[in-house]
């Protein structure tokens, strides 16, 4: 367990030199995944707001570092990694740092089987007020139809049960993009062609990205193409088949991405993570979706009226360029 402390302070002093008042501790756990920590952003600034005055640290995992300090919600960041219970050294860490922070409440947002557990490592000592789905916690989140609800939803109703509402959207505070820096001409459309690799079936096929790539390049639209080197072979063959695209292989971060989101005039790609920091930074946005995964549950939102499109055919395979090309021209108003 290692900490990336921003502002540990325990204590401050009141107004007149007065004894000192005890800030309130909270602990907020969000591990994973990218998508699911963009859009646990809102949550994030919604408990800051709640609890002004109060210590919150976050407890995620090493992946996640610097876009949680860019949303200016946290005094300090916990790693977690993430023990298994053969890992006793590592365990009996997490256990100290849970026990030792002298936590006041505790907002899980992550309600894993993971983080449930971490509710039983306070044992036998006392636990404090916990907003999650531990069995036995002081705020257990019961909605009957929580696992059937859209991520946010379910954030909004699990923190409606601790008196927090009006949450935000999820926000992105990335700064401006270096276009030069990247080689990237204006107008461009960022593409996430990529995606877990576990999960082929959540991706539409690259030729078909190619093709698209060409067709926007003949607008003068800059495909700019992102992912990582574990995607090499899917961005390689998108460029062989447009030399137009600019390849960002490798050479963005989470908020880089969302800085070149801020700037593009379309985002558009399969269902991964990296279209949440898309939608999350105001672009408009088009996610495609196979039947492996429910847009109801897990599609990005955006802001504004119909800032995310989505496009769902059971099979990517069988999905046509022609539909999602003809999503892009009417967001785009793009003519004949």
């Amino acid at each position: 367990m290692t900490n990336d402390k921003m502002a540990p302070l325990s204590a401050e002093m009141a107004v007149g030199g007065e004894e000192p008042v005890k800030r309130q501790k909270i602990l907020v756990i969000k591990l994973s995944a990218l998508g699911d920590v963009v859009m646990a952003t809102g949550p994030f600034a919604a408990i800051r707001r709640a609890h002004p005055d109060a210590h919150i640290t976050l407890l995620t995992t090493k992946l996640y570092v610097d876009l949680a300090k860019s949303t200016g919600c946290f005094d300090a960041i916990a790693v977690d990694r993430r023990p298994k219970l053969t890992q006793f050294g590592d365990l009996m860490a997490l256990r100290r740092f849970l026990r030792g922070g002298e936590f006041d409440r505790v907002y899980d947002l992550q309600t894993s089987d993971r983080s449930t557990f971490y509710y039983r490592l306070f044992w036998p000592g006392k636990a404090p007020e916990w907003s999650g789905i531990a069995w036995g916690s002081s705020h257990p989140h019961k909605h009957p139809e929580r696992h059937k609800m859209h991520t946010i939803d379910r954030h909004i109703d699990q923190l409606a049960g601790m008196g927090i509402t009006d949450i935000p959207l999820p926000f992105i505070n990335a700064p401006k993009a270096d276009l030069d820096r990247f080689g990237i001409k204006t107008p461009y459309v960022l593409i996430c062609p990529g995606g877990s690799p576990h999960r082929p079936e959540k991706r539409w096929p690259a030729e078909r990205f190619g093709l698209l790539a060409k067709m926007l390049a003949d607008y003068r639209l800059t495909p700019v193409l992102i992912g990582t080197d574990k995607e090499a072979d899917v961005l390689d063959r998108i460029s062989n088949m447009c030399p137009r695209a600019r390849n960002l292989m490798g050479k963005t971060d989470f908020l880089e991405i969302a800085s070149l989101a801020q700037g593009a005039v379309l985002a558009i790609g399969n269902d991964t993570g990296p279209m949440h920091l898309a939608a999350a930074a105001g672009v408009p946005t088009i996610v495609l979706f196979s039947e492996a995964s429910n847009p109801a549950q897990c599609a990005p939102r955006g802001h504004g009226k119909d800032a995310v499109s989505i496009i769902q055919q059971p099979d990517l395979r069988n999905l046509p360029i022609t539909r999602v090309f003809e999503v892009i021209r009417q967001r785009l108003n793009l003519e004949d």
